[in-house]
């Protein structure tokens, strides 16, 4: 038999009471160090404009999963939306980024801080169908802002700009 509705309610309420305080605790030691802390720049809610100062959307980003996690969750107003798992892979010293959109896209990042930036790189379908190398860079501005810059490479090796786009704290 399983269980009444009262009994699901009340096991639902203490799983729920569990993710709370768990989210509300220092990070474990395991995601405290230095490392796992380079992408806490991003972590806001931000107003992403396009470089002729369009409205591209609204960003909000938080740490979860007692701050091991940064989860992106970006929508446009014009029927777009997605959103990104980020983590530290301490055991491989990588960042790593899953993200999945409402086109059906699946991209799958990684890369590092490089002192400046966070740069992140993998493969997705390009414009003509074919596995196309993808880069996105994060940079944090002197006043606060941001630029994301995602960029892809052709056959042939060249960069062009897929999006580039300003953060600003909302």
């Amino acid at each position: 038999m399983g269980l009444t509705t009262s009994a699901r309610a009340a096991s639902l309420l203490v799983f729920l009471g569990m993710v709370a305080s768990t989210s509300d605790a220092a990070p474990p030691a395991s995601c405290a160090t230095p490392e796992h802390r380079q992408f806490d720049f991003w972590v806001g809610d931000w107003r992403v404009h396009k470089p002729d100062g369009t409205l591209a959307g609204i960003n909000r980003i938080t740490l979860e999963y007692g701050s091991c996690v940064i989860h992106e969750r970006y929508v446009t107003g014009r029927g777009y939306s997605g959103e990104s798992l980020n983590i530290y892979d301490a055991s491989r010293k990588v960042w790593h980024q899953t993200w999945v959109d409402g086109t059906g896209l699946l991209l799958t990042l990684e890369g590092q801080w490089t002192g400046k930036s966070m740069v992140l790189e993998g493969q997705a379908p390009g414009a003509d169908g074919a596995m196309a190398k993808q880069r996105i860079t994060w940079t944090p501005n002197a006043d606060g802002s941001l630029r994301q810059l995602w960029e892809s490479a052709d056959a042939k090796g060249a960069w062009t700009v897929v999006f580039d786009g300003k953060y600003t704290k909302q």
